[in-house]
């Protein structure tokens, strides 16, 4: 059976509008038969240049610095793409097809031909980091833990689950459910990858165009299309917005009020309330940091650490808890070969997470981060009492 697409006249070319769903062998089988059929001069593919290499090398987990990953600040991307890396793993287990291969094969049959191949997706980190400056802040917590649950989750998929996932676009989908759980990102999360693909697609040359893009994007770009109107400069859609003033302020503020306490309850000279202040800022601090820690397997050097280090990193926004609880943990604890090689093997199963020797680092550096946290407000609360 041939493919299905959509055709579009534009003057004095034509564009064709591949849908395809990102979990399917038949969508991969589809497009090369579009390419081989229709031979067009331009080969537009749903793809950025990271999700590219990222596809034709799925093991570059086996090269991760851990160190300096966490060194550089990076270990919540570092976790985020682990997590989504990992989810993919599971879906490409429970379809046999690994998610975005027939975009894949596109890039390679367009190669193989001679065929200019224009990537012409938004990087999906600039996507979600738009997203997440738009969210407001409750909304923001629900999001990292609709992440975090999926990262962990090892449910069995149905075959009513596979059918779904066979004939939809996965990541659309993953982006539509975000766009659900925060409406105000929507825009952003949808409509804006539409509009960016359509404006690069129309920006490439050749007179007969094939564009493979996911299933759940072709009626908004055939819109765009057809209706002539300008999509917009993409360079304007790639601008992230800036951190609204709570995101920039919270991080001093809470340090800032804690110091004032302090520095009120020492200069009305009550000793004593000074010291059992600072003992709670410590023991809720570092308690919580070590229990969170210790829930994620850490070596008995690294809940120390987070001990130690929790009250202190929580006065610094600069550094966090889990910045040093990581480092020692990847310290004591350092990754073995096997570890990295057999990274995403691991996470295609939530236990994979405590087991493999990269994840344990990366669940105390969120762990640990997240105790920390709740340490401070906890703290927080009992200075207000002692002090105030």
């Amino acid at each position: 059976m041939d493919p299905q697409w959509t055709r579009i006249e534009l003057e004095d070319r034509e564009v064709f509008l591949l849908g395809t769903a990102h979990v399917s062998r038949r969508s991969v089988e589809a497009v090369r038969r579009a390419v081989a059929k229709l031979e067009p001069d331009r080969v537009c593919v749903e793809l950025d240049p990271d999700r590219l290499r990222a596809l034709r090398d799925p093991d570059r987990w086996r090269r991760l610095d851990l160190v300096k990953a966490l060194w550089k600040g990076q270990g919540p991307v570092l976790l985020a793409n682990l997590a989504l890396a990992a989810f993919q793993k599971r879906i490409g287990l429970a379809t046999d097809v690994r998610p975005g291969e027939e975009l894949l094969a596109a890039v390679e049959e367009a190669e193989a031909r001679g065929t200019a191949v224009a990537l012409v997706d938004r990087p999906i980190r600039l996507t979600l980091l738009r997203s997440w400056r738009r969210t407001r802040f409750w909304r923001k917590l629900g999001l990292f833990g609709a992440l975090v649950a999926s990262a962990f989750e090892d449910a069995e998929l149905d075959e009513e689950d596979l059918a779904r996932l066979r004939s939809t676009d996965t990541l659309s989908g993953l982006l539509e459910e975000m766009a659900r759980a925060a409406p105000e990102a929507k825009e952003v999360l949808v409509d804006e990858r539409d509009r960016y693909m359509a404006a690069r697609i129309l920006g490439v040359g050749g007179r007969r165009v094939l564009a493979v893009v996911g299933a759940a994007h072709v009626p908004g770009i055939a819109r765009i299309l057809r209706e002539g109107s300008d999509p917009g400069d993409p360079s304007r859609l790639e601008e992230l917005p800036p951190r609204g003033i709570v995101s920039r302020a919270l991080p001093w503020v809470l340090p800032a009020i804690v110091l004032a306490l302090f520095a009120a309850g020492f200069a009305a000279g009550d000793t004593a309330a000074l010291r059992q202040a600072a003992w709670a800022w410590v023991l809720a601090n570092g308690t919580l940091a070590a229990a969170g820690a210790a829930a994620a397997l850490g070596h008995p050097l690294t809940v120390a650490s987070a001990f130690v280090a929790a009250p202190l990193t929580s006065l610094n926004p600069t550094v966090g808890a889990g910045m040093v609880t990581g480092l020692v943990q990847a310290w004591a604890q350092r990754p073995r070969v096997r570890d990295l090689e057999g990274l995403l093997d691991d996470l295609a199963h939530w236990k994979g997470w405590w087991t493999n020797r990269v994840a344990r680092v990366l669940l105390v550096f969120l762990f640990s981060n997240l105790g920390s946290a709740l340490g401070t407000f906890v703290a927080f609360g009992w200075l207000k009492d002692l002090v105030g």
